[in-house]
């Protein structure tokens, strides 16, 4: 089942932020009230970091039980742990070590340093997804993807081999468009279970992109939807093409 395209257009970036973090808040706490737990995909980025700031700065913190959410990533750079290019150190900087979160309830893709190539970094990810959630499709509660300029989302880039795999939940990235060359991502299958799949995209330098993408291009960011809700959170400038 796939979900219709829903457009919130914003007045800046921090209007976005705002609204997106309250809306997040929100839906953690509504799924813990339907299933007692909520899994949420994180994405890095300045949207994702900006998101992060905002949900750091709000009064409503404090009403979601942190200790009953699973945090993932959509991906990940293949680096040193401690590298201040991983999603996962910017997300503790930004947000998560100011909360009481249960350590193993944050699911971190390996670093580099971890003694795993990245082929088998790739695979304990899609072992500890499978964990989680069994056979069944991985039906995270609210995922979060950045959309970058030339339409990519997570680490799935148009025309690279990693965009056309809809098997499996993660994949090794190499070769990347855009550096670092080694990541882990989901897949656009993984992507495409979740519950809701929300798109962020501020800034005059995503109009293109989110343009393409809502046109009907061959843009990852245009391939994902959530089997519930597809939102795109958008800024007036990443909306301006339109």
């Amino acid at each position: 089942m796939t979900s219709k395209s829903e457009r919130f257009v914003y007045e800046d970036g921090t209007a976005l932020a705002a609204a997106a973090a309250a809306r997040l808040i929100t839906e953690i706490s509504d799924a813990q009230n339907a299933r007692g737990t909520a899994h949420v995909v994180l994405t890095g980025g300045s949207n994702g970091g900006a998101l992060l700031k905002a949900v750091a700065a709000s009064p409503a913190r404090d009403t979601v039980d942190w200790s009953r959410v699973d945090l993932w990533w959509g991906d990940e750079r293949f680096l040193p742990a401690g590298d201040g290019e991983r999603n996962e150190v910017q997300a503790h900087e930004y947000l998560l070590g100011a909360l009481p979160l249960e350590p193993e309830r944050v699911h971190v893709a390996a670093a580099s340093d971890a003694g795993l190539d990245l082929d088998a970094a790739a695979a304990a990810y899609a072992s500890e997804l499978a964990a989680a959630f069994g056979d069944g499709p991985t039906a995270f509660d609210v995922l979060l993807l950045g959309v970058g300029p030339d339409g990519h989302v997570a680490s799935l880039f148009p025309g690279h081999p990693g965009y056309a795999v809809t098997e499996g939940t993660a994949i090794a990235v190499r070769e990347s468009p855009k550096p670092p060359p080694e990541r882990i991502s989901l897949t656009l299958g993984a992507i495409r279970a979740a519950r809701q799949v929300w798109l962020l995209a501020g800034g005059e330098g995503k109009a293109d992109a989110v343009a393409g993408a809502l046109g009907g291009q061959d843009l990852p960011a245009g391939a994902v939807h959530g089997t519930g809700r597809t939102l795109w959170l958008l800024d007036r400038a990443a909306a301006s093409k339109l």
